[in-house]
């Protein structure tokens, strides 16, 4: 074979090596993209299954009502209810009809779809609910605090034809509309005037340029608000919110600007909430819980990571946030450093560990995980469950009753009443244990129910303490609604921003503080703030900045 015979041979080697390994990186491109498209079906695959398992709960739980419910009315006579499981029911349901028209948490608002207006009730003279028949709704009189714009319409053509003229005026007929003004961006500028001294010694003078929320950005505070509010409070993607700039108001805002503003913004209202956690841990007596979420993790391939939002609070006071990706003792542990007291919480494994791990702390059990448990035992057709649940509906009877009393009122209504209650729960309990299988819902409601005894009694011991966890449980709400409209917590990164956003939202509502007056006011005053100067921006202190007579 020649020479140029090789050569050409040669070239063709090297031709259909460079096409193979062309083929190679096309092949390798595809790849990594079916592995993207892969994770990301695994992911909604792992959404779909995990909405499916609630459904499904939800299922078997309203199958087993129906059930018993057809026990009680076409079962053998011995199945059927007697006339004490007819009164306790009867309980049941008042006690519920009871906690209906009670007001609305603090996380109503974002919870609630409908008001009471709205179900076609009023209230006669003896203060009980009875539903309208038939009955028109008076229409709602317009909210006086809000800004009146009147428009005046003159008739288009003189009352009389054979004279012309328009008349004296004799009355007036007004109607009212409830109308929004919608939101606009706009363009603060500001202009600095620079004197200079005309006795030529080249003195200048220039106003010093207010403090900056981000230095070096265009991002407005009311920008910065309106942010945070939609997706914080209104759950808002910022994906929405950067195309409803663009549609509405015809600004592009990209929203890896928006994550690096919340970034920012976050960074600065972190100061408050450390501050806000600071003030809770010196105090006696705090509520504590956790809520998992998921977390899109680049480290974990083909499904979300899980994190946990851990809720610290003082009822009727401040709500903080802490976001981790442990469910372990050790994250309330480092919270609660140096805190010397007692704190509220169900039965979780990792507060039992809590108390050996910290010294001078106790633990006070949640009433309202105790009869939630035997609420369950009761759709599953327990008769038995009946009973403890109108016992515990005595008990927070007795609260209620003692909620408007003086401490020393409140504390002696408690101590004359309810331990009788809990002593009979006992007891009865006690009585059942080996009669029931441990793992029916029953059983399960009545071991938890004697593991807890003592911790659900401590609540007794002073007035502020409270019967169950449900302050606290009040402010996580909030943040689920938001887990079922956003589903994840994009990277860990993010859940710090999310628990900083959310406690400073959830200790406004707690305080009948609007969050964007709060949110306005703060972050015009924080940027030029000394950390000495904190305290006084805090919810439990704020107070809004009086307005510039300049």
């Amino acid at each position: 074979m020649s020479r140029e015979e090789l050569k050409e041979q040669a070239r063709q080697l090297e031709e259909q090596l460079r096409k193979s390994e062309e083929q190679l990186r096309q092949l390798e491109h595809h790849n990594r993209s079916l592995r993207s498209q892969e994770q990301i079906y695994r992911e909604l695959l792992a959404v779909r299954d995990t909405t499916i398992a609630e459904l499904c709960a939800k299922a078997d739980e309203q199958a087993a009502l129906i059930a018993q419910l057809r026990r009680m009315l076409f079962g053998p006579t011995s199945e059927r209810m007697t006339d004490e499981h007819t009164a306790e029911l009867n309980q049941v349901k008042s006690d519920l009809d009871e906690q209906q028209s009670r007001p609305a948490p603090d996380s109503g608002d974002v919870l609630d779809e409908d008001t009471d207006d709205d179900k076609g009730q009023d209230q006669d003279e003896g203060g009980k609910d009875k539903k309208s028949k038939g009955r028109k709704r008076q229409p709602r009189s317009i909210p006086v605090h809000l800004e009146v714009q009147t428009t005046v319409l003159e008739p288009s053509e003189p009352p009389c034809q054979r004279c012309g003229q328009m008349g004296e005026e004799v009355s007036r007929e007004t109607s009212e509309v409830v109308d929004l003004i919608p939101a606009k961006l706009v363009v603060r500028r500001t202009v600095r005037i620079k004197r200079k001294c005309r006795c030529g010694c080249g003195g200048i003078a220039i106003a010093p340029l207010p403090p900056q929320l981000l230095p070096g950005s265009k991002l407005g505070v009311g920008l910065a608000v309106h942010i945070l509010l939609s997706k914080y409070d209104d759950h808002i993607a910022l994906y929405t919110l950067e195309r409803t700039f663009r549609e509405r108001h015809n600004v592009l805002v990209p929203r890896q600007q928006m994550v690096q503003w919340i970034e920012h913004i976050a960074g600065l209202l972190r100061l408050i909430v450390d501050r806000m956690l600071e003030r809770i841990v010196q105090g006696s007596y705090l509520q504590i819980d956790e809520s998992p979420v998921r977390v899109l993790d680049p480290e974990v391939k083909g499904k979300a990571a899980k994190g946990y939002l851990w809720f610290i609070a003082v009822p009727g006071g401040d709500v903080v946030l802490i976001f981790d990706r442990s469910r372990s003792h050790e994250v309330p542990k480092k919270v609660l450093a140096g805190f010397h007291g007692l704190f509220q919480s169900d039965d979780f494994s990792a507060y039992e560990t809590l108390v050996k791990k910290l010294p001078g702390v106790r633990r006070a059990g949640c009433a309202a995980h105790a009869r939630r448990k035997f609420y369950e035992a009761a759709l599953q057709g327990d008769r038995q469950a009946l009973w403890f649940i109108a016992q515990f509906r005595q008990i927070y009877l007795i609260e209620d009753e003692a909620r408007p009393l003086s401490p020393s009122e409140r504390q002696a209504l408690r101590t004359q009443r309810a331990p009788a209650l809990w002593a009979a729960m006992k007891e009865r309990a006690e009585q059942l244990k080996p009669l029931v299988l441990p793992q029916s819902s029953l059983g399960k409601a009545i071991a938890y129910f004697l593991r807890e005894f003592d911790p659900l009694q401590v609540y007794l011991e002073r007035p502020d303490y409270q019967v169950d966890n449900n302050l606290v449980e009040n402010a996580i709400r909030p943040s689920c609604v938001g887990k079922r409209r956003w589903l994840f917590i994009a990277h860990p990164q993010a859940g710090w921003r999310s628990a900083v956003i959310y406690s400073i939202i959830q200790s406004c509502r707690r305080r009948q503080i609007d969050p964007q007056s709060y949110l306005t006011d703060v972050l015009q005053r924080l940027p030029g703030m000394k950390n000495t100067e904190i305290d006084c921006l805090l919810p439990e202190n704020w107070k809004p900045a009086a307005p510039n007579s300049s």
